[in-house]
């Protein structure tokens, strides 16, 4: 009999097919994991028992290259996702290429899937599905060519924008260099947000969800005694343009803000400042998830 697998189980075999695929496929054109984020909440998340549910899937593309005498300029790419009670239920695959009409990658992608339903329940598969792609898809370019025609009113749909606010906890901030790459990074990734410098440390940014995760990605490539996202938060903005994303906004530039606790030692900022700002901005439950507990 097969026993129920846990969440934690789950998310540590997620975390070890990772490490197989970036072994194995070393550079970013074969495979990029699109969402550091995700990964790092459900190292959090395996790490420590009292961690909750990650929040975002783990996402990540494969690009591959089948080995087809006439297809040498062929390459498909794998939008991969995760979901949480992977590889207990399959994992969700979209294979693209630019010389597939809508019909052949609708039948490509449905075929795929009735592979993984057929082979690869409750195992982790990431290899046996790019395996498969490899050696199938290619075929896929030939079949049914004359509905190649039909393809073009789909592109019509509007593009789904996503605006994210990342709210950044650390141990600490006081180096002047870090301080200042926030605030330029944040600048030329047109974030906006504030950064409380000092004990404990304080970012939190808003504005494209790729920007966000650029700016992440680079936040914590820097030393850190202890650094991690305590919240993020996503809204989908339909065909949203420029205007639609500073109406989501609650801050208007980055800035650094200073709440002194009067002449207190070790730069340590006063709370309730901090706790007055983050209401005015309509952000007061922020402040328990950073403190897990009341401010004023």
């Amino acid at each position: 009999e097969t026993t129920e697998m846990t969440n934690r189980e789950e998310a540590e075999i997620q975390i070890s097919e990772l490490d197989l695929l970036s072994s194995m496929f070393p550079y970013e054109e074969e495979f990029i994991v699109t969402d550091q984020l995700a990964v790092a909440e459900l190292k959090h998340f395996v790490e420590n028992d009292s961690a909750e549910m990650p929040s975002s899937k783990i996402q990540f593309i494969l690009n591959v290259k089948p080995e087809v005498s006439n297809a040498s300029m062929v390459e498909f790419s794998m939008a991969c996702a995760l979901p949480f009670k992977y590889p207990t239920v399959l994992p969700e695959i979209t294979v693209r290429s630019s010389l597939l009409s809508r019909s052949q990658q609708i039948h490509l992608n449905s075929d795929l899937k009735t592979y993984l339903m057929q082979n690869c329940s409750g195992e982790p598969c990431m290899l046996s599905a790019r395996e498969w792609v490899k050696d199938h898809a290619a075929a896929y370019i030939d079949k049914e060519l004359s509905s190649s025609l039909v393809t073009t009113s789909n592109a019509m749909q509007p593009e789904v924008i996503t605006f994210t606010r990342l709210w950044i906890y650390s141990h600490h901030i006081y180096n002047k260099q870090k301080r200042k790459n926030i605030i330029d990074w944040a600048k030329e990734l047109s974030l906006s947000g504030f950064c409380m410098p000092g004990k404990p440390g304080v970012v939190c940014v808003e504005g494209l969800q790729s920007n966000c995760e650029e700016f992440w990605s680079r936040v914590r490539r820097l030393t850190w005694k202890r650094i991690l996202i305590r919240h993020r938060e996503d809204v989908s903005l339909e065909g949203g343009g420029h205007a639609e994303i500073q109406k989501q906004r609650k801050f208007s530039t980055l800035e650094e803000k200073c709440f002194d606790a009067h002449g207190a030692r070790g730069n340590h900022m006063d709370l309730g400042q901090l706790y007055h700002f983050l209401e005015e901005k309509g952000c007061a439950d922020i402040f328990q998830m950073y403190f897990g507990v009341e401010g004023h």
